[in-house]
Parts: structure tokens; C-alpha cells; sequence
């Protein structure tokens, strides 16, 4: 009998580094947390990459205007390139379910989009609350608006939606992350 762990990198700026056995222990305790699709079925975190390398991308929410023109990047990968590469994309939010279409829409993204909207993938993984953004966004080539005409269309998209809400916690930040499957033989 083998046991399934995920193989996971921790990539930041800082110098303080975050072990393996510590990631993979983060990731063991978010394996069963339920994400949901655009139909609010409910499936593992873990299934997300039991037979793929994953890309796994959270956004801070779907109004965030940063977020936005980042996931119409994303959008662009030609899916043949993924199924190439033996990679899923996968997008998760904080929000409803029902957020996912119109969110979809907007960015013509159309690979795989989840939602956690209790948030406890975010949590248990560590994502921060809170912080303000150190950069300006002006310094990633995926945003293209100002802070503030950004934020004028997310509050535009606010009002305008048919069920007038944040699509999630503005405070929360978000992530990335890249895990893959590893067997690893149990001895006895």
C-alpha cells in the first residue's frame, strides 16, 4: 500500500523558508475541505490534483479589479497547452457558487473555477487577512487599470450585480500554488 502525498514548493521573497514536511502537512489538512463548481457541486480540495499537476490559483475575490484583469490572462492559455503539459488550471474564490458564471463571463475565463466560500482552504493554508497591498499594480504586466479607476468599476460591478454583495471577503488576500501527486511507498 502507497500513500498519496502532494509534492509542493513554497515560492516568496522573504527569507524565511517554510520546510517541505510543514508544507505537505498544510496541504494534508485541506485535502478534504470542499470547494464548489459553478453548478454548486461540491467535490476535495485534493481531487484537484490527484491525477494532474495542479496550478492552483486563489483570488482575493471576484470584484477585485487586480483579480479580474489577472484571470483574463489567465483566460488566454490555450487549453490544448494544458492538456499538452498534463497541467489543470484551476481558479478558486471566496464567494458564493453563484458568483462563478457572471465572474466567468466578464473575464472570458474558461478553464476550471471553484469556490470556498467559508474560506477554510484560505485559512488553514495560511493566506493572510488584512494586509494592504505593497505594490503597485501598476508593476504586474496582468493589470492594466489605476487603483482608483479599478476600484471605481469593482464598486460599479458591486452595485450593478443582481445580488449586491462583496463576492467574498475584500480583507482576504489570496495565492498560488503548484502541487502534483507523490506515491511514496509505506514500509512496514
Amino acid at each position: 500500500m502507497a500513500a498519496v502525498l502532494p509534492v509542493t514548493r513554497q515560492i516568496a521573497r522573504s527569507v524565511q523558508e517554510i520546510t517541505r514536511a510543514s508544507h505537505e502537512l498544510c496541504i494534508s489538512e485541506v485535502n478534504d475541505c470542499l470547494i464548489f463548481d459553478r453548478h454548486g457541486v461540491s467535490k476535495t480540495f485534493n481531487s484537484l490534483f490527484q491525477h494532474n499537476k495542479a496550478i492552483i490559483i486563489f483570488v482575493r475575490n471576484f470584484l477585485c479589479y487586480t483579480c479580474k484583469e489577472y484571470v483574463e490572462d489567465l483566460g488566454k492559455i490555450p487549453p490544448q497547452m494544458l492538456q499538452e503539459s498534463n497541467v489543470r488550471l484551476v481558479v478558486i474564490g471566496q464567494a458564493s457558487w453563484c458568483h462563478i458564471e457572471a465572474f466567468c463571463s466578464l473575464t472570458g475565463y474558461s478553464h476550471e473555477i471553484y469556490v470556498d466560500p467559508e474560506r477554510q482552504i484560505y485559512r488553514k493554508l495560511g493566506m493572510r487577512r488584512g494586509e494592504t497591498y505593497m505594490e503597485t499594480p501598476s508593476s504586474s504586466p496582468h493589470v492594466k487599470s489605476g487603483a482608483l479607476v479599478g476600484s471605481l468599476r469593482s464598486m460599479w460591478r458591486a452595485m450593478t450585480s443582481p445580488v449586491f454583495d462583496f463576492q467574498g471577503d475584500p480583507l482576504q488576500q489570496g495565492g498560488a500554488l503548484i502541487v502534483q501527486r507523490l506515491i511514496l511507498p509505506i514500509l512496514t
